[in-house]
């Protein structure tokens, strides 16, 4: 079994990813994901936020979910959440989240999504929101998925989340000349030029690029085929941050509810429409197990 990146580990294990989905491009990521969550998700019947005690309205296992973002989220209104990460650095974090939300998780462990100690149909719902792009051979994102399968219940729903081939090269133009000069090195343009190929993302040392380690990056296609191989039925992808990630100050403009808004509904509006699939630069597909 081959594991992520170990630089990407080393950086996720020293906090890199603290904080991501609150500012830029992770506040329309975030925002547009939960409101599919809620759409998708058996209702609280506390509506959006459940006091303690209540019963949950469904048992969620966050696979790859980093510190919790998404898991606290949906803990603060009434979902039994079980947080699993395969960075130890990621799961001490999710303790010192506590603080901020009213009610705890149900479990915080490190484990890999191929192999999570739990039952086999024991969850109403599985996200994946890192998983597939850290692991790069396919026969293991399968081996993945396939583990999600056993987990979820009859009927039971998967979240999972990809990064599209042309994110790189886009997030490179937007801030081209005022964060950095990476479309004139070469090695950054033969890096993306792969990723278009064939979604292999990987780094090179010849390039000052900083950003996400080794990786593999989906087409919309791509990954509703590798749900439907691991034995999911009706993948619905869609796309989850664009055009609105492309807005000028953007989190200023998201801190007016009104602005935010309208931000959304250009997401909303062209979250499957083909043409416009890479420009989302995340992808979030829903599946169901059967």
């Amino acid at each position: 079994m081959k594991s992520i990146d170990p630089e990407a580990l080393r950086r996720y294990n020293a906090g890199v990813e603290k904080n991501r989905l609150r500012s830029g491009l992770g506040l329309v990521e975030f925002a547009r994901t939960c409101e599919i969550l809620l759409e998708q998700l058996p209702a609280s019947p506390a509506g959006d936020a459940a006091p303690a005690g209540d019963a949950a309205p469904a048992v969620v296992y966050d696979i790859g979910g980093g510190y919790g973002e998404y898991a606290y989220w949906l803990a603060a209104r009434g979902y039994e959440v079980h947080l699993f990460d395969l960075a130890e650095g990621n799961i001490a974090m999710a303790a010192d989240m506590r603080g901020e939300y009213p009610l705890p998780l149900a479990a915080t462990e490190a484990a890999d999504a191929r192999d999570i100690p739990r039952p086999g149909a024991s969850a109403d719902a599985v996200l994946f929101m890192g998983p597939l792009y850290h692991i790069t051979e396919r026969a293991e994102r399968l081996a993945a998925l396939r583990e999600a399968k056993r987990l979820l219940r009859p009927g039971g729903k998967l979240f999972a989340a990809a990064i599209t081939p042309h994110a790189t090269l886009l997030w490179a133009t937007t801030v081209f000349g005022r964060d950095n000069d990476l479309l004139t090195e070469p090695a950054f343009m033969e890096m993306v030029s792969r990723e278009l190929r064939d979604g292999q993302h990987i780094p090179s040392p010849a390039s000052s690029y900083n950003g996400l380690r080794r990786a593999f990056f989906h087409r919309p296609e791509e990954l509703a085929a590798e749900l439907a191989e691991a034995g999911f039925v009706s993948p619905d992808v869609r796309g989850v941050v664009g055009p609105a990630w492309l807005a000028p100050d953007l989190d200023a403009q998201w801190a007016d509810p009104a602005r935010r808004e309208a931000l959304l509904r250009t997401v909303r509006l062209t979250e499957r429409e083909a043409p416009l699939m890479g420009l989302h630069t995340h992808l979030l597909a829903v599946a169901l197990r059967i």
